[in-house]
């Protein structure tokens, strides 16, 4: 029989093992890792992931001792009691015909206590702590506890372990004299600067043996100054296989470049081509990343030679069974990740357990759990955008019988219009995918049907998802024809002037700014120069001197209260919001006072002084109303009514709390 994606499924041989495809699941931090009674819902976690075919799995980081924490109550595996510990996670993956291996994470600079080690003295932007410079001993001895974690990873059942050597990291710090100003035999030179994570791998190989699988994340392109160069990359690598290395994995820019390798703005694939330029110097494979969401993506790049595995972190939060749906060609099944950050990366920075927008369940597999109802009701859904049909799926898994009424003519709710925002058309995924599972369960659907209090009057439940409707601020002339709301104008996409203002500065108005300055027809070559990326590898660190782009019209981006406008929903991921517009010369004005709209334009108080901005077009994005009219009157005629999503709060447009809401209901009747 041919498999659907031959080279994505093809088994790899290692020599002393095999990995039974080329799909490895790339390392996060989940925040279980540290939780109570966390290593049962890890196990849980892992092994869902493991029966859903991956290759090979890497954990989340765990420091090889206490300076090396990421926080002062981070995960640390040191120790025979760890390791044992840690038999919970093994047996679940093996029990299901995983392999799984254990990353080795030295936070270095990027720790966030007063005990940082680094090579230098020298802070981190990102960081609040300036950390020590390691002495001798200091160095020794890390080097030790990594090949001691190592050697315990073993006893703990663990297949392999991943040094992480990327990311600006602590090993990563050794390596680029951006953060090493070393004179003794740890810096300096080039030759100097890789004896660390050289003497680390050979430490490593010795205390486990030959047939253990030492995985070397390896930064191939570190996107800040001072970074290595393509040349240094491959020195490097040559030396890390001949010290005992199994696989290098890729890793793209440090925590602190100010250029974007994951988020949903990211081109898929946009970086294999980094690891293709390393293919041909090692005999060992390689793994490229970032941005692979789709069995597609990851067969193009292994079929076309960029490498050798594929590796995929968030996919597997979206769908565990991602490559069991691959391997049986049912792509379109796959609850695709769409790279919005919002519960996974968002979560982690904000000491949160990390889940998925698309997939609740992910995390919490031994909480939110899908049982058989007791007793089978009929409900009713009105509305079918994302909590209307996550809702709706979920019962019927449960049993119920389920109706979904829906006024348009088609399902998606908002994200019809957040699709059509440039960086977002992922979230057409998901539509796709709730779509296929609502008819997958047999749902009745009715489109253009708008349901009343006699159509539902037969229901034992109905649940209201009908969403929100954009809010017309108070303004004196609102109705200028110079005014549009944001979902009229995203719906159809006007002709606009060489001037716009955008009345609210959250994510609507963020997502609109983007709309109308994006470049038409931009290329991965394009996207690349945009953000001052070398495709070349000429540069060190991957950088071009210069980031170049010419604004297509004048825009001003206007938020009533004080401070960074533009800051955005998403924690790890406004700046780079806030970077595109102002690259694309978006005006960014707080403290705006809105007075009225005529002719002239907008008419503004900004710092005590009257302005008219001249704009030919004016965008309101300034909140949302809840859309749940409904409930009062069927609560009148005794009908019990739910409200989940934008209905239930407005707010900021948050897709995130809508599907959550919409299992946790299901579940919960």
């Amino acid at each position: 029989m041919t498999l659907p994606y031959p080279h994505l499924l093809a088994p790899l041989d290692l020599g002393f093992t095999q990995l039974k495809n080329r799909v490895l699941m790339g390392s996060m931090h989940t925040g279980l890792e540290e939780s109570n009674d966390g290593f049962k819902k890890l196990a849980a976690f892992y092994a869902e992931r493991a029966k859903g075919g991956v290759g090979l799995i890497v954990t989340g980081g765990f420091s090889p001792n206490f300076r090396g924490r990421l926080h002062p109550l981070s995960a640390q595996f040191s120790s025979g009691r760890a390791a044992r510990a840690h038999r919970t996670i093994t047996d679940a993956v093996h029990e299901h015909g995983g392999k799984i291996a254990l990353q080795l994470l030295h936070a270095g600079r990027y720790a966030m206590h007063p005990f940082a080690l680094s090579a230098s003295h020298i802070r981190a932007p990102i960081s609040k702590f300036t950390p020590f410079e390691m002495s001798e001993r200091q160095i020794l001895k890390t080097i030790k506890d990594f090949a001691k974690s190592a050697e315990l990873a073993r006893e703990a059942g663990y297949d392999g372990v991943e040094i992480m050597g990327s990311e600006g990291y602590l090993i990563n710090q050794f390596i680029c004299a951006r953060s090493n100003t070393r004179y003794d035999r740890w810096g300096g030179s080039y030759e100097n600067r890789i004896r660390f994570p050289l003497e680390i791998v050979k430490a490593v190989r010795d205390r486990v043996g030959t047939d253990f699988i030492i995985i070397f994340r390896l930064s191939m392109l570190d996107l800040v100054e001072q970074g290595s160069t393509h040349d240094e990359v491959v020195e490097l690598a040559k030396a890390l296989e001949k010290a005992g290395v199994t696989i290098i994995n890729t890793g793209i820019g440090w925590h602190e470049a100010r250029v974007p390798t994951i988020a949903t703005q990211v081109p898929r694939a946009a970086f294999a081509w980094v690891t293709e330029r390393l293919k041909g110097e090692v005999s060992i494979p390689l793994v490229t990343c970032n941005r692979i969401n789709t069995p597609q993506v990851a067969e193009d790049i292994l079929a076309s030679g960029q490498a050798d595995m594929v590796s995929m972190a968030r996919p597997f939060l979206a769908d565990a069974d991602f490559v069991n749906k691959a391997e049986q060609d049912k792509a379109d099944d796959i609850n695709t990740c769409i790279a919005c950050n919002q519960a996974c990366l968002d979560h982690v920075f904000k000491g949160k357990r990390a889940s998925c927008l698309v997939n609740p369940q992910a995390c919490y597999e031994t909480e939110l759990v899908i049982a058989p109802a007791t007793a089978k009701r009929k409900v009713a859904v009105i509305g079918g955008g994302m909590a209307g049909m996550s809702f709706a799926v979920t019962a019927a898994k449960r049993g119920f019988e389920v109706v979904l009424f829906e006024k348009s003519g088609a399902l998606g709710g908002q994200f019809n219009l957040a699709m059509q925002i440039p960086g977002k058309e992922e979230f057409k995924e998901t539509i796709r995918y709730y779509t296929r599972q609502v008819a997958h369960a047999h749902i009745e659907v009715r489109l253009n049907t708008e349901a009343d209090s006699d159509t539902l009057r037969d229901f034992d439940e109905v649940v209201i998802a009908t969403g929100v409707k954009p809010r017309f601020p108070a303004i004196q002339g609102v109705d200028h024809p110079k005014v549009i709301d944001y979902q009229t104008f995203i719906r159809e996409q006007p002709e606009l002037g060489g001037r716009v203002a955008i009345i609210g500065a959250g994510g609507i108005g963020i997502d609109v700014a983007t709309m109308i300055t994006e470049p038409e027809n931009q290329t991965l070559t394009d996207w690349l120069q945009d953000w001052g990326i070398d495709p070349t590898l000429s540069y060190e660190g991957g950088l071009l001197p210069h980031e170049h782009y010419v604004a297509q019209r004048q825009v001003w981006l206007l938020q009533r209260k004080d401070g960074r406008v533009g800051k955005g929903p998403g924690k790890t991921t406004g700046w780079i919001h806030r970077k595109t517009l102002e690259k694309r010369g978006v005006e960014l004005l707080g403290g705006v006072s809105y007075e009225k709209i005529d002719d002239a334009g907008l008419h503004i108080t900004l710092e005590g002084q009257h302005h008219i901005l001249p704009a030919d077009q004016i965008i309101l994005c300034a909140g949302q109303e809840s859309v749940n009219d409904l409930k009062a009157e069927l609560e009148e005629k005794g009908i019990k009514a739910h409200l989940i999503g934008g209905a239930e709060h407005a707010g900021e447009l948050d897709a995130k709390r809508a599907i959550r809401q919409g299992v946790e209901l299901a579940i919960r009747l």
